[in-house]
């Protein structure tokens, strides 16, 4: 399996990389958010664009942009996350396009996450733009009502690899405890057998809280903790999370 370096972070090398996301609606919100990170340990930020208030402001977003890349020295994420997938904010398929298009030539972003139930004309055309600006793309699936069959998992993920995402994502919501092992056991078909890419899974509520601590056992790249605010349930505290993923690598 291949590995992603993006800046000094190698997915799919030592314990899942820690994103923290920034989830402010205002100026000040966001603000007061990276300030906050300053005493934090992590590996990477990922602003939530979707929430915040000028959105539909393109220019406003890149001088956001701007101003998170020069207050943290740490790899930016940027993700719009539509209202299909559990976003904040609704927008065109149009407007998605141009919004992530001006995020990547922006030259302020290192990853950037694009949907996988997109369209495959926007698909291909964000990830050709990314390739040609050097931004790493995550491609992602999110589902907050159930939890697919193992098959299903393993399938879009493998799909997502066929678009040629650098790194796959798929975050699904358990309604049991055999929810959360499914979702597990696709985790670590990929790492086995499927995967050739570094990927992120995440079973999300209380009763998912274990598959975001347990990547590298399992195979997940990446895990989401909460500095402030949570952006999806079943997120944990930042600091928290380094605790526990420090001991587990001890323990691996």
């Amino acid at each position: 399996m291949k590995k992603v370096q993006v800046k000094n972070l190698v997915f799919n090398e030592g314990p899942p990389k820690i994103c923290v996301p920034l989830i402010g609606r205002t100026d000040k919100q966001i603000s007061d958010e990276i300030k906050h990170l300053n005493n934090i340990c992590f590996d990477l930020i990922e602003f939530r664009v979707d929430f915040y208030d000028k959105v539909d402001n393109f220019s406003m977003v890149v001088d956001m942009l701007k101003k998170i890349r020069f207050s943290v020295n740490k790899p930016i994420l940027f993700t719009y996350r539509t209202k299909k997938e559990g976003g904040a904010h609704e927008m065109s398929e149009e407007n998605y396009s141009i919004l992530n298009s001006i995020a990547i030539e922006s030259g302020f972003i290192d990853i950037i996450d694009i949907e996988f139930f997109s369209t495959k004309e926007v698909i291909n055309k964000l990830i050709s733009l990314a390739k040609q600006h050097n931004v790493k793309v995550i491609m992602s699936n999110h589902d907050f009502n159930k939890t697919p069959s193992k098959d299903e998992l393993v399938n879009r993920l493998v799909k997502m690899q066929q678009y040629d995402a650098d790194i796959t994502k798929i975050a699904v919501m358990p309604t049991s405890e055999d929810d959360v092992l499914t979702l597990l056991s696709a985790t670590l078909e990929m790492k086995n057998i499927k995967s050739d890419r570094p990927f992120i899974t995440i079973s999300m509520g209380p009763l998912g809280v274990i598959s975001r601590l347990t990547g590298e056992l399992f195979g997940s790249c990446m895990t989401f903790a909460s500095a402030k605010d949570v952006s999806a349930p079943g997120q944990l505290n930042v600091e928290d999370v380094n605790k526990i993923l420090n001991l587990l690598h001890k323990v691996f």
